[in-house]
């Protein structure tokens, strides 16, 4: 394949969807497979809408996606500017070329005027279009309404009784007629190009060979193409891509949930997942894997496998996704992204100032197997999050710090088989940051009326109370311990220690509770169990 040149160009009236996003995705994508350039132009001629903060927000979505770009805002590059609205001369000296070559001309039409003839047209039946009105204007007529005060736009003179042909790269051949166009404006009366002409203008300058976009963009390619004939250039190829479907097959919109990029990340969805999730929104390599990394993704991509139909998002295929991407994450990584949701709940304020928690200050779990050295590791947002609470005691060393990080790592990867998001964190890792365990599940209270059970918390509390630091081998062996010693099945030891220990059956590894729990506060909790009974 020739030289690959892609571009994704939103508009910064808003955050960044999930349709722009995969429409950026599949451009990327596209170009990495093919060793070409992405480029990131911004679209801002809508200057009522248009702001710097939307602009940085859509940016800062791209990054957090991962969509990396090699020419564009913010990244420079040999065609530039790459903001529509530090391009405005350019637009001007190629429509006055148009203007010249007579493929142009200007229309003093008014607004009321233009009204009127929508009206007439619909009374009719007919498609509401420009009917020409000042496509061949006198030079007198044009002197009588500039002398009037009426400015100008500039109209693109589209050819009578023509039919458009192009081959688009995933709906194979389309066609449209010129009759049902009518001369549309290419420059407003105050020097701002509409879209369908600056775009062309962008493509061509910054030497694009393919627009991969929406197919929502499908009805402007004849009105881009004729200016590029017009022009003599070279047309792209074009790619339109189906729209994405909410699971009501109604177009996806802010009722079928969160429809920003930025609302994902929000309620801690891993940005690998949501990559994953959105490449199969109307793309299929073939086969039936779902999970695919991004260097699957980038070398298999291809047009000739997205699909003309629409794509359904479906939230619970996203959610699957994104859990798998949770149980593959590295403990630091998820420990840091819980960070936040943890703040929310008050969870961290009582890891750094609560007295239950200064036993961490002299336990080091990254050792507590004899395991490798510790590795350096992410945990920018705990940093970040717990300096209000350093400073309000006094501070901790930044050892002490470390290890209640590591008790983070611990107490977060322990539950993360049970998450979809990470927003979810704190129903389950409530255990660890209270002691007023409420035992009002049914099957849990049943389990504690067992004639075994207060020999078996009995002898477990008193091993733990008199034995050193709990590690997950420590814990498993004080469990096999107490079943030996007890005379009772294993099953008949764990459940009541759970249910003792968390007011439920289900839950994480009970070794792993005992471990992030501590010594004295499991010890503490078998003895409130032991009151109950």
């Amino acid at each position: 394949m020739s030289s690959v040149r892609v571009r994704f160009a939103p508009s910064p009236t808003g955050p960044l969807h999930i349709g722009g996003a995969r429409s950026a995705l599949f451009n990327w994508l596209f170009a990495r497979r093919y060793g070409g350039v992405f480029i990131v132009r911004i679209e801002d001629t809508d200057l009522e809408r248009s702001s710097r903060k939307y602009e940085e927000d859509i940016l800062a979505s791209l990054r957090w996606l991962g969509l990396d770009w090699d020419e564009g805002v913010q990244a420079g590059g040999p065609y530039g500017p790459y903001r529509q609205t530090e391009r405005l001369e350019i637009y001007r000296k190629y429509a006055g070329r148009l203007l010249e070559r007579g493929h142009a001309y200007r229309c003093y039409c008014t607004e009321e005027e233009l009204a009127a003839e929508r009206d007439m047209l619909m009374e009719k039946g007919d498609m509401p279009r420009y009917l020409g009105r000042c496509r061949n204007l006198a030079p007198e007529d044009r002197r009588r309404m500039e002398a009037e005060g009426r400015k100008p736009v500039v109209r693109f003179r589209v050819p009578e009784d023509r039919v458009i042909h192009f081959k688009d790269l995933v709906r194979g051949d389309v066609s449209f007629e010129c009759s049902g166009i009518g001369d549309y404006i290419i420059i407003k009366s105050d020097g701002i190009p509409t879209y369908n002409y600056a775009v062309v203008v962008d493509d061509h300058t910054m030497k694009v060979s393919h627009v991969i976009r929406a197919e929502e963009h499908l009805p402007n390619t004849p009105r881009q193409i004729l200016i590029y004939e017009a022009m003599g250039w070279n047309v792209p190829e074009f790619a339109h891509v189906s729209l994405i479907l909410g699971k009501d097959r109604s177009k996806m919109s802010k009722r079928h949930g969160a429809t920003a990029v930025e609302q994902y990340r929000l309620k801690g969805y891993l940005p690998e997942a949501l990559v994953n999730f959105m490449a199969l929104l109307g793309w299929s390599p073939g086969g039936e894997e779902e999970i695919y990394s991004v260097e699957e993704l980038k070398s298999q991509f291809s047009l000739e496998r997205v699909a003309k139909s629409p794509a359904v998002f479906d939230f619970d295929k996203l959610n699957w996704l994104n859990g798998h991407y949770i149980r593959q994450a590295r403990p630091d990584r998820l420990a840091d992204l819980a960070v936040p949701f943890l703040d929310r709940a008050g969870y961290l304020k009582t890891l750094m100032l609560d007295d239950r928690f200064k036993w961490l200050d002299c336990t080091d779990f990254s050792f507590a197997e004899d395991g490798p050295p510790r590795e350096e590791q992410t945990m920018s947002n705990f940093e970040a999050y717990t300096r209000p609470y350093m400073e309000g005691c006094g501070g901790i060393s930044g050892e002490a710090l470390v290890r209640r990080f590591e008790w983070l790592k611990k107490a977060v990867a322990s539950v993360r088989r049970y998450l979809n998001c990470m927003e979810e964190v704190n129903d389950h890792v409530k255990i660890y940051f209270t002691d007023e365990i409420e035992i009002d599940d049914a099957e849990a209270v049943q389990v504690l009326a067992g004639g075994q059970v207060a020999a078996v918390l009995s002898c477990l509390r008193k091993k733990v109370a008199t034995g050193g630091f709990l590690t997950d081998q420590r814990s498993k062996t004080l469990l096999k311990e107490t079943a030996k010693e007890t005379g009772v099945k294993a099953g008949q030891v764990f459940m009541p220690v759970r249910a003792a220990l968390t007011g439920s059956t289900h839950g994480p590894e009970l070794n792993e509770i005992m471990t992030v729990l501590g010594r004295d506060r499991v010890a503490g909790r078998l003895t409130k169990a032991l009151e109950r009974i």
